[in-house]
């Protein structure tokens, strides 16, 4: 019988991908801590940040890009639009659809929450690394940038 070959570098590879995928959920979870963004469920800081992305959207874009019906996008909807954070316009190409748009306070929100969850990565980083730590950091957000582009 023979033994298939271990590839010693595969093994470390795989190794290495499950502990990535480990700790960046560990960050992104800690990152949605520090988010700030009020009583809005994640569904609804979802759609926040297709428009703040892509730009004004139509319900029915907005649905399909966040994997639901229509109707349950029409709910989400309603309620940024009641907390003042989307507005409706009629769309200038079709008259039948409405687009929606981030309002000037959700902007604002999203600035401050974005500047939060900056501020408590420069504390941690600052913190928890030495500066030669700090340098390999930096070197390897290029490297997470490479494999994030693939």
């Amino acid at each position: 019988m023979v033994k298939p070959k271990v590839d010693p570098a595969a093994v470390r590879t795989l190794a290495v991908a499950g502990e990535l995928r480990v700790v960046l959920g560990k960050l992104k979870r800690r990152l949605r801590e520090e988010l700030h963004m009020g009583d809005l469920t994640w569904p609804q800081v979802s759609v926040l940040g297709h428009l703040e992305r892509g730009g004004p959207a139509t319900v029915t874009t907005l649905a399909q890009a966040e994997g639901v019906r229509p109707q349950s996008m029409g709910a989400t909807v309603a309620a940024l639009e009641k907390a003042g954070l989307v507005s409706g316009a009629s769309d200038p190409n079709d008259g039948r659809q409405t687009v929606i748009s981030l309002t000037a306070v959700c902007r604002d929100l999203i600035k401050a929450s974005r500047a939060a969850r900056e501020d408590w990565l420069f504390r941690s980083i600052r913190e928890n690394l030495k500066p030669t730590e700090q340098k390999q950091l930096a070197t390897t957000i290029e490297l997470l940038k490479r494999i994030a582009d693939s």
